[in-house]
């Protein structure tokens, strides 16, 4: 399963020998540092390069090269060792590019022992930069994890280095270009560049000395130098006819086959016709769901593209007029007038063209969005799509749910899915508080709080619909029992391990089944024997809804909930709470960590979406089913079904 990595996203690693993979187009310098837990390189044995291509665990090229394989072994690297830098420069002094903003964006992909790709990103975004941390493995509780880093330096190797903590980086810097350098001095040249195609035919054509081809001017004509004979100890192979082209005359030869013969293809207008599932991936819903993440990144990148070109236009247009209004020749007569509407002119012009742009981009992905979005399988699928109305319950997991959807104020209607990875890395918040949004400015505080538990029940309820039955258990506290309207789909489905737990007593009994849970789960771990559970224990993932937090609390439960929330994911339990902030404004900041390791979302649209690589507020719209359906009836009816068949 192959992930296409953005800058500064990680992804875990399933083995611990590797190979990295580097395509740049052009000659590059590949090395790798070892840095400790703060990610400082201790000494010049801790760097891997081409005058010293080994250490323990990994292993480098020995010259510059287009296209690199490095050999890594996780397991191999000392104790101390937590990060490990993939690291690419530019050779100085051989006459190539002297910036990564003057050739194609380097490729690095994490790859298995057997090719497999895991993780791939695109370094994008360099200009003046020669060098670049383009890739960072890194333990985190004993688990290692790649990131995608694309951090470039325009002082080069010896700015890289320093960075990263060594002394006298510029010497280091030097001995590695000189290596390199030795290295290209005994490498053997390359191979002339390949004629191209038209170029041979125009060659093949048979053309008479006295009698220049047709177009071309006899003075500018270049004389074809007959290619050296071949060496003798070089067998060649028998010499065949060539079959002659279809009007047996004097045109160019054809070597495609008689009977493979294709009809030209049409050339095609307009954009490309988007197709469902036209990404990479192994299986359909790999591929739907890479999709969704590219119309996502497309949608982010023109966007800042039209706002950076807009900001552009306004600056402009402020400067010529700051130096209109300086001149005070121009204040007089129609000398000012006329500098004025031009500088206005070509501001028009700027954003008219920053529009068209936006406007060719954001239909293009419209009409992505209309072919994608009928395609997308329940797991990733609004509420009102007709795949619910053929919905069985599934035999494995997703790897990913959908939560909600995003879009931005230039097209509020081009909506992308908000998918989530499966299992959940982090627990969710439904906020049920008025915070900065409009649209909760317009409610009275118990339809928000409403609103809130609705929202919370739809994400529970796609959670146990995309799960096989058996695997994914639902937990309720309703210390008041003021949720018992929103919750009676969940209770009369009989889909929850029991009854909602209310008051202080229920409580105090969930919370601490699930934190027992977690510890033996963590012991078990830890001694390395994951299948020493108690007998009987429910192995299913485990998802808490907690409503109308913090009544029903005491101190003790509180850190219990904490401690769910903090070590609960990475054994598979799971938080949804339902609550306003505000409420538990008592607790002053020691519940800080606790909000934020939760995935704040809302039951009504709201811009809180932060996206710090472009600068977007994504505005958040939770899922809704349609006014009168039964859809969640329907699902939570045959969910209940298929435990009840499987537990016979």
């Amino acid at each position: 399963m192959t992930v296409e990595l953005v800058r500064g996203q990680n992804h875990p690693l399933p083995d611990t020998r590797l190979e990295i993979r580097v395509s740049a187009g052009h000659p590059v310098v590949a090395g790798a540092t070892l840095g400790d837990e703060g990610g400082t390189v201790l000494g010049v044995e801790w760097i891997a390069h081409p005058g010293s291509p080994s250490l323990p665990g990994v292993e480098v090229s020995q010259q510059a090269a287009a296209d690199h394989r490095l050999a890594v072994d996780l397991e191999a690297v000392p104790a101390a060792v937590h990060r490990l830098s993939v690291l690419l420069a530019l050779p100085v002094g051989v006459g190539g590019p002297t910036r990564f903003g003057a050739v194609a964006a380097p490729f690095v992909a994490v790859t298995g022992l057997d090719g497999t790709e895991i993780a791939s990103y695109t370094i994008t975004g360099l200009d003046r930069e020669c060098a670049v941390v383009a890739l960072e493995l890194y333990r985190r509780q004993g688990a290692w994890k790649v990131r995608a880093m694309g951090q470039g330096y325009e002082g080069g190797l010896a700015a890289m280095l320093g960075d990263q903590g060594l002394e006298r980086p510029a010497d280091l810097a030097a001995s590695i270009l000189e290596a390199v350098a030795r290295g290209l001095a005994r490498s053997v040249s390359a191979p002339p560049p390949r004629v191209p195609e038209t170029e041979r035919v125009r060659h093949s054509a048979p053309t008479s000395a006295a009698e220049p081809m047709a177009g071309v001017d006899p003075a500018h004509t270049v004389p074809v130098t007959p290619p050296p004979p071949p060496l003798p100890s070089t067998p060649q192979p028998t010499p065949q006819p060539p079959h002659a082209s279809a009007g047996g005359g004097g045109g160019p030869i054809s070597y495609a086959h008689p009977g493979r013969r294709a009809a030209a293809p049409e050339p095609q207008q307009g954009p490309p016709v988007p197709v469902a599932g036209d990404a990479g991936g192994w299986s359909m819903d790999e591929r739907l769901y890479n999709q969704v993440w590219g119309m996502f990144e497309d949608l982010a990148r023109t966007t800042a593209a039209y706002r950076s070109a807009c900001d552009f236009a306004e600056s402009r247009l402020d400067k010529e007029l700051d130096s209109v209004l300086s001149d005070p020749r121009s204040r007089i007569g129609g000398a000012g007038d006329a500098a004025r509407e031009a500088a206005r002119a070509k501001h028009d012009e700027l954003t008219a063209r920053a529009q068209e742009v936006l406007d060719r981009d954001l239909a293009q992905l419209a009409a992505e969005s209309e072919v994608v979005e009928p395609a997308l399988p329940a797991a990733y699928a609004r509420w009102d799509n007709p795949v619910w109305h053929a919905y069985r319950v599934p035999m494995e997991a997703p790897m990913a749910l959908r939560l909600g959807d995003l879009h931005l104020p230039e097209r509020t209607d081009l909506r992308i899915p908000m998918l989530v990875r499966l299992p959940l890395e982090r627990g969710l918040w439904v906020d049920s508080g008025r915070g900065h949004s409009e649209a909760a400015g317009l409610l009275d505080e118990a339809e928000l709080r409403r609103l809130a538990l609705d929202t919370a029940v739809a994400h529970a309820a796609r959670l146990l619909a995309v799960y096989p039955p058996g695997e994914f258990t639902v937990h309720v506290i309703d210390p008041a029992g003021s949720g018992a309207t929103a919750l009676a789909p969940l209770v009369t489905a009989g889909v929850l391990a029991g009854p909602p737990a209310a008051g202080a007593a229920g409580v105090t009994a969930v919370l601490a089944q699930l934190t027992e849970r977690v510890d033996l789960v963590q012991m078990a771990l830890r001694a390395g024997a994951p299948d020493a559970l108690p007998p009987g224990m429910d192995t299913a993932e485990q998802l808490l809804i907690v409503h109308d937090f913090p009544h029903g609390f005491d101190d003790r439960a509180v850190t219990q909930l904490r401690y769910l929330a903090d070590e609960g994911p990475a054994v598979g339990v799971h938080l949804l709470m339902v609550a306003d902030r505000e409420d538990a404004s008592a607790y002053g900041p020691v519940l800080d960590p606790l909000w934020r390791s939760l995935m704040r979302i809302t039951p009504v649209p709201d811009d809180h979406l932060a996206d710090p690589w472009v600068g977007h507020a994504w505005t958040y719209e939770p899922p809704l089913f349609p006014p009168g359906s039964r859809v969640l009836h329907q699902v939570l009816a045959q969910v209940a079904e298929a435990r009840r068949q499987w537990s016979r």
